[in-house]
């Protein structure tokens, strides 16, 4: 009988083992009970270099026919500038530039020229298809730019956050949603007389502070939220069903019916954080969380995302959660350069072989168990 013991403990030991969660968040993240298997996060506060991060500074011209105004837009990479605090430990105050910290986004006025200058970038990752999205931005208060926060895969398939900044007043401080879809398109890309869009008054001037800003895409509806607040849930056949990737912009072409403008002065838009939390179109991707998530229903194997209420300006409350930030609870996932705290031993971030870490996981405890027996 004792030789029978050694096999059936060593069996109870693999299940153990096995049924335990190597690593925190191996299968996924969670908003309010939905559960996305990837992640992508980007501290702006600390970034020196965009080029490092998971975004690409858009480079494009467009005349004012297809900008639909009378200028065109003249995107480059002088009107995408990463402005980080001095230190690495703060969380709120001027970068080292001068001026708000964080990344730059930059209208300038066009002078004699019929092309404004104007900033936009967008994730490498092209492969977003429902998620929970979110960044914390604070808008310009010079007048005549369109400032927004989107998910985009083409004109007609589109999730808006826009700020018009020639809106904002003493009593009038609107965000514009929006959902592009081949109704708004066939309307002049003009969404405002479909069931897809809403000017919303929100209770704060977004060009005096940092403010999160965030929508949920779901199969069914997109949410919309503000500072952790429900602005609005629009359904319909506008609700895009297809991957595509998130981006940051602020342009002006000068059309009195939206952006205004050009302004006369740099209108500057600045971002301090972009997070999301999503599922992936791509085989790869849906392969590498099979295979890193060993248990759904083991301890800490799926992690909640904190809710975020408070404005992020100080530098208590802009030193928001970051699972990128915290060891071992980004494993497989996508993470960039500016992230301060992010222990590489611990990240993983390339795809590796999962399951080969697992087997030497298993067969350390194994070695272990041999010679604790």
């Amino acid at each position: 009988m004792p030789l029978l013991t050694r096999p059936i403990t060593l069996l109870s030991t693999a299940f153990l083992f096995a049924s335990l969660a190597w690593a925190d968040c191996e299968c996924g993240y969670t908003v309010n009970g939905t559960l996305y298997t990837d992640l992508l996060e980007t501290d702006f506060l600390h970034t020196e270099n965009i080029n490092e991060t998971e975004w690409m500074t858009q480079v494009y011209t467009v005349d004012s026919d297809i900008a639909r105004g009378p200028f065109g837009k003249d995107a480059g990479p002088k009107q995408v500038v990463a402005n980080p605090l001095e230190s690495r430990y703060d969380w709120a105050g001027d970068g080292i530039n001068g001026g708000d910290a964080g990344l730059q986004v930059i209208v300038s006025n066009p002078g004699k020229g019929g092309m404004v200058p104007m900033g936009e970038t967008a994730t490498n990752r092209t492969d977003m298809l429902y998620g929970s999205f979110r960044a914390a931005i604070k808008l310009t208060g010079e007048k005549g730019t369109c400032g927004a926060f989107f998910w985009y895969l083409n004109d007609s398939h589109e999730i808006d956050m826009e700020f018009l900044s020639s809106q904002f007043n003493e009593t009038s401080h609107p965000v514009n949603l929006v959902l592009q879809s081949e109704e708004s398109m066939n309307a002049g890309f003009d969404a405002e007389n479909t069931n897809a869009f809403e000017t919303h008054q929100l209770p704060f001037d977004p060009s005096e502070g940092f403010n999160e800003y965030r929508f949920d895409w779901f199969e069914d509806r997109v949410e919309f939220y503000a500072n952790g607040v429900l602005l609005k849930s629009m359904n319909g056949d506008g609700v895009p069903r297809d991957p595509g990737h998130l981006m940051l912009s602020q342009w002006s072409n000068g059309d009195s019916k939206w952006s205004g403008g050009p302004p006369k002065e740099d209108a500057v838009m600045t971002v301090s954080y972009v997070k999301g939390y999503f599922n992936s179109s791509d085989t790869k991707r849906q392969s590498d969380w099979r295979n890193r998530c060993l248990d759904i229903r083991a301890p800490n194997a799926t992690c909640e995302v904190p809710e975020n209420t408070a404005p992020p300006r100080t530098n208590a409350t802009a030193n928001t959660y970051f699972f990128s930030q915290q060891q071992n609870m980004t494993v497989n996932q996508t993470l960039s350069g500016g992230n301060p705290n992010t222990i590489a031993s611990g990240a993983l971030s390339i795809h590796g072989s999962i399951q080969s870490i697992s087997t030497a996981v298993l067969l350390s405890s194994f070695v272990l168990f041999m010679t604790w027996c």
